[in-house]
């Protein structure tokens, strides 16, 4: 009897074993770590509501990351490994009071939408964790309190009545001179959009604003042309956003506290990295600009990517502009 081919192949079976086996032992080996640094300066909020963000945040979006030892465990570890680091870059709990009251709050309303669109706490974590849910009831009081802490960052005022010194407004893409607010991607602030055509105006119930949103003569004939896939360079579109007042007895809301003016301006080659998209975020009276790294375009992009059929923009009514 030939017995030759049952050997060669418990021979290769045993190579291959030995080989796969070697890798993992050389994972593990080079595998990699994940430290927890010391805080720089840790989020402060009420119990509740930073019993939620710890349960179903923390091991990711801070540096106190609580390792099993099943994430320990090659190649589940390089998986984990890259959530953290990826999390951390975009917002770290550890390092909250070095953010400006408007980044904070611009950070706490994005995980708050990623929780109510079901993207946050990722799939992959909820499964293993399932702890880590968030439940309506927790959502609802992230929701408060951000609207809580919103009208208390937010001085009265008209946006009409904001002055600012030495400058002379020449046209909307003014790259702006003197005191005028700058973001870190190079958009000034401007006040030309007030003369624009108001495209359209929405409530956010789920955190407690009221926006009205311009366009300038390009955006708006690509609105009525149907040609915002994609926009044509030089299209801008500015919203102003208030914090929205509680109804009165005749079922009115009314705009209160001044929260912030956000502006996109189309340049495909400008801003390439975005969608062909630049964002700025001016935020208070004083105007003081959003994002301390240019980094801060990526989480916005990230947001307007939901909407890729009008063009990466929210709240386009283009029937209503075509009459």
């Amino acid at each position: 009897m030939n017995f030759s081919k049952p050997t060669t192949y418990r021979k290769t079976v045993v190579i291959l074993s030995s080989v796969v086996f070697a890798s993992l032992v050389a994972l593990q080996i080079t595998g990699p770590t994940i430290s927890n640094p010391q805080a720089k300066g840790k989020f402060h909020a009420p119990a509740e509501v930073l019993s939620i963000f710890e349960r179903s945040c923390y091991d990711c979006h801070s540096n106190e990351t609580d390792l099993r030892w099943y994430d320990k465990i090659a190649p589940f570890s390089y998986v984990v490994a890259a959530d953290v680091n990826e999390a951390r870059k975009r917002f770290n709990f550890s390092e909250w009071d070095t953010l400006s009251k408007s980044d904070q709050e611009t950070k706490l309303w994005y995980m708050i939408n990623m929780i109510d669109a079901g993207k946050m706490p990722l799939a992959t974590y909820t499964s293993v964790h399932p702890e880590s849910k968030v439940s309506k009831a927790d959502l609802d009081v992230l929701k408060n309190y951000v609207i809580k802490l919103s009208n208390q960052n937010h001085s009265l005022g008209d946006t009409s009545r904001i002055k600012l010194a030495d400058k002379t407004y020449k046209n909307s893409q003014d790259t702006g001179v003197g005191k005028t607010p700058k973001s870190i991607n190079g958009i000034s602030y401007f006040d030309d959009y007030k003369n624009w055509k108001i495209i359209s105006s929405t409530n956010r119930f789920d955190n407690g604003t009221m926006r009205l949103i311009y366009g300038n003569e390009i955006a708006i004939n690509a609105i009525k042309e149907d040609k915002i896939k994609p926009w044509p360079n030089g299209a801008i579109l500015v919203k102003v956003v208030w914090n929205s007042q509680k109804e009165d007895n005749d079922g009115n809301i009314k705009p209160g506290n001044f929260n912030n003016v956000q502006m996109m301006i189309r340049d495909d080659k400008r801003f390439k990295d975005t969608e062909g998209w630049g964002f700025a975020r001016f935020s208070g009276l004083s105007l003081e600009p959003y994002g301390k790294t240019i980094s801060f375009a990526t989480s916005c992009i990230n947001c307007h990517r939901l909407v890729p059929d009008n063009g990466f923009v929210f709240d386009i009514p283009s029937k209503n502009l075509k009459h």
